[in-house]
């Protein structure tokens, strides 16, 4: 016999749900260079989060497919590349498995050639990287999903808070995967970048980028910062 959710484990899903968005736009500008804000609604086409990556223009002699025409060059921001980035958040209990992934690449690709985030101009060849924010683990499949995709894609594990530890204003993070369509000598950002999961001095594991052999310094402009309180 099952039983019908009540209003109140309803609004307690929502109430974390939007919790964990919050926490994932607040890592992804402080930790990854990245300027997102929620998008959510019924008209959102399957995304939670939209903005962009900021980071170091390629040098000419690299490899990889931004030499083709797909840099994603922002010419109004001297000196930095922008990077559209479509996410989706999984505040569940249970592991993330690769039927979201496959999920998130049908809304890359629906949106690859479509509308822009608000007040941003869409550009040719602006590169688009789906990234899929989970609080549960993801499973060995998913994981496998994401990396096999020809499309560019980044799993983030965002671990529960746990308000007893000390430190707890500190996120844990068990896991950061890219495929090679994002990173390597075939991916948008070339070979020079290195994704890592560090630990800090509080013991908590962080998602780090590194580029070209020191972390990534944070490439978004100004008048980008705190983009996600704008909503």
């Amino acid at each position: 016999m099952s039983v019908a959710p009540t209003v109140a484990s309803v609004l307690s899903n929502v109430h974390r749900g939007r919790a964990f968005e919050k926490r994932s736009l607040a890592l992804l500008e402080n930790s990854l260079s990245m300027s997102l804000r929620r998008v959510g609604g019924r008209s959102d086409g399957g995304v939670d989060l939209e903005g962009w990556w900021w980071l170091p223009p390629l040098p000419t002699t690299s490899n990889s497919s931004a030499q083709s025409g797909y840099t994603g060059v922002f010419n109004g921001v001297e000196g930095r590349r922008r990077i559209r980035v479509l996410a989706q958040c999984k505040a569940e209990k249970n592991k993330v498995g690769p039927k979201y992934v496959r999920e998130l690449e049908g809304v890359l690709s629906r949106h690859s050639f479509g509308v822009a985030p608000p007040a941003i101009p869409q550009q040719p060849h602006t590169p688009v990287v789906a990234l899929l924010l989970s609080q549960s683990a993801f499973t060995m499949a998913a994981v496998t999903c994401a990396f096999s995709s020809h499309l560019p894609f980044m799993l983030l594990r965002l671990s529960e808070q746990d308000p007893s530890r000390d430190g707890s204003d500190v996120e844990e993070l068990s896991g950061i995967v890219c495929n090679r369509a994002l990173l390597g000598e075939e991916g948008i950002l070339g070979a020079e970048y290195e994704a890592r999961t560090e630990i800090n001095g509080n013991g908590n594991a962080m998602p780090t980028l590194w580029w070209n052999g020191a972390r990534l310094k944070s490439w978004v402009p100004d008048e980008w910062r705190h983009y996600s309180r704008e909503t």
